[in-house]
C-alpha cells in the first residue's frame, strides 16, 4: 500500500511539474467561467463595504464599463463621494492630504479585462516560478512581465482560482468566491502596501453584469 501511495505521489508530481504558466492561466479562465463569458461582459456594478484602517468602514460602489471606464465611490451620510476613476480622457483620485478629488494627467487606466484575458496578444510574457506554500495551502506562482513591469500571481493548485496578486506597490488577496451568472467572482478583496497608507478590506454583497449605465456615470 505504501508503494502504491508513493507511485501515485510521483505521478501527481510529474503532472504538476509538466504544466506551464499558460496551462495554469488557461485553467483559471476556464474554471472561473470561460473565455467567452468573460468577453461578453460590458458593464459591471459592484456594491459592498470597505474598511480602511481599523474603524473606518463605508459602503462602497464600483462602476466599470468597456474599454476602461471606471468609477469608485464611498457613501457617507447617504451621499456618494467619488474617490477614484477614469472618464475615458482624464483620471481622478482623492488627494487625502487636501481632502479633495484631483485630476491626474499621468493617470494610467486599467483595462476592463484582467491581464489574463488574451495576455499574449497584450504583449505579456508568462513564467511559472514553481509552487509556494502560504499558510496551509500550496499555490502555483506565475509571473507576468511586460516591458519592465512585473506582477506575480498565486493560483490554488486544486482549483486554479486566483489567491494573491503582488504588484510593485500593492498586494491584493482574493477569497470567498461565489458564482454570479456564469462567472466566479471573489467577494472578499484585501489590499496591503509597504507604507500601509492605502490598506483596505472590501466585502462585496452584490455584483450586477451588463446593466445599462446612465451616460453621466463616469463624470466627475
Amino acid at each position: 500500500m505504501k508503494k502504491l501511495i508513493l507511485i501515485f505521489s510521483i505521478i501527481f508530481s510529474i503532472v504538476i511539474s509538466a504544466q506551464s504558466a499558460k496551462d495554469i492561466i488557461d485553467k483559471n479562465i476556464e474554471n472561473s467561467g470561460g473565455l467567452t463569458n468573460w468577453k461578453l461582459l460590458n458593464t459591471v456594478q459592484i456594491q459592498g463595504r470597505v474598511t480602511l484602517g481599523i474603524n473606518d468602514s463605508y459602503p462602497v460602489k464600483i462602476y466599470q464599463q468597456r474599454p476602461n471606464l471606471t468609477k469608485t465611490v464611498i457613501v457617507m451620510g447617504g451621499k456618494e463621494t467619488p474617490v477614484e476613476g477614469f472618464d475615458g480622457k482624464n483620471g481622478y483620485a482623492m488627494n487625502y492630504a487636501q481632502n479633495k478629488l484631483q485630476q491626474y494627467n499621468d493617470y494610467v487606466a486599467e483595462n476592463f479585462d484582467n491581464d489574463f484575458i488574451d495576455w499574449e496578444s497584450k504583449g505579456f510574457e508568462a513564467e511559472l516560478l514553481g509552487k509556494e506554500k502560504i499558510g496551509e495551502q500550496y499555490y502555483f506562482k506565475v509571473e507576468l512581465t511586460k516591458n519592465v513591469n512585473k506582477t506575480i500571481y498565486f493560483f490554488d493548485v486544486k482549483n486554479y482560482m486566483l489567491f494573491r496578486e503582488i504588484k510593485k506597490d500593492e498586494i491584493l488577496t482574493y477569497s470567498d468566491y461565489k458564482k454570479v451568472g456564469n462567472l466566479l467572482m471573489a467577494y472578499r478583496i484585501e489590499s496591503s502596501s509597504p507604507k500601509k497608507e492605502s490598506d483596505y478590506v472590501m466585502i462585496i454583497n452584490k455584483i450586477d453584469f451588463n446593466k445599462e449605465l446612465p451616460k453621466n456615470t463616469f463624470k466627475f
